[in-house]
């Protein structure tokens, strides 16, 4: 699921002239943390908070 996360995550970020930086911002959360969930090196619950939010940002 994270492989597919963030390629989508990259693709609208794209779409919307965004950085992930700018994303982590929206979120709240740092550009590093950002990252580690998009490659899937961050589990469970407090990181699925965050993608509802990433996703609810980028409209996926």
């Amino acid at each position: 699921m994270s492989t597919d996360l963030g390629v989508k995550v990259r693709g609208k970020l794209f779409e919307k002239d965004m950085t992930q930086v700018q994303l982590a911002k929206l979120v709240g959360i740092s550009d590093v943390y950002l990252s580690d969930i998009l490659h899937g090196r961050k589990t469970g619950p407090k990181p699925q908070e965050h993608i509802k939010k990433i996703k609810k940002i980028l409209g996926i």
